[in-house]
């Protein structure tokens, strides 16, 4: 049986000033005593697909249909926050993006074909453009938690430039998943 490696592709987030702002944001989020496990500012990411345990095999075949995959390289700017599935239900908190999601989506409505190509299933949830900050453990302080949501609405992280799709691997540890790039397309 060949190695399982758990991965997705992505945009890394590497601008200093915006994972200063993270590390606020989730400052901010942990003060309402929710029960909260934040992501790591460095881990931090655009999820383009998560494509699950892929062999070692599959790596240079996704790499080629990300070649594929045309775009320039574009700002996104980073603004807000919001939870998942809704606030009422809150299981993860997201930063929002508000310029870029034009050339996120295309970027996407072209990857997901070559990936089913591939032998990947369609992705069920669909895309929807959004930077996890934040998973809800327990539903303590929820009022709490919900009413900084809220009030954290506009907050501006910045702007950082998306001009690298990577293939990631994700290694899952008690502390916190460990991200490593596996293959990159840069423009």
């Amino acid at each position: 049986m060949s190695e399982m490696i758990r991965s997705f592709i992505a945009f890394d987030i590497d601008s200093e000033p915006v994972l200063r702002k993270f590390s606020e944001a989730q400052g901010i989020l942990v003060n309402t005593g929710a029960g909260l496990k934040l992501v790591q500012p460095r881990n931090i990411h655009i999820t383009m697909r998560f494509l699950g345990n892929i062999s070692l095999s599959m790596i240079d075949s996704i790499h080629e249909e990300m070649n594929k995959v045309s775009f320039a390289p574009f700002d996104v700017e980073i603004r807000g926050l919001g939870a998942f599935p809704s606030l009422k239900y809150t299981r993860v908190v997201w930063a929002g993006i508000r310029k870029g999601i034009d050339e996120l989506t295309n970027i996407s409505s072209q990857l997901e074909p070559r990936l089913q190509g591939l032998g990947f299933r369609p992705d069920r949830k669909g895309f929807s453009p959004h930077l996890t900050i934040a998973r809800v453990k327990t539903g303590r302080n929820k009022a709490e938690l919900v009413r900084c949501i809220e009030e954290l609405a506009d907050y501006d992280f910045g702007v950082v430039r998306a001009n690298c799709l990577k293939l990631k691997k994700s290694v899952l540890t008690p502390k916190g998943p460990i991200y490593s790039t596996l293959r990159e397309v840069c423009h």
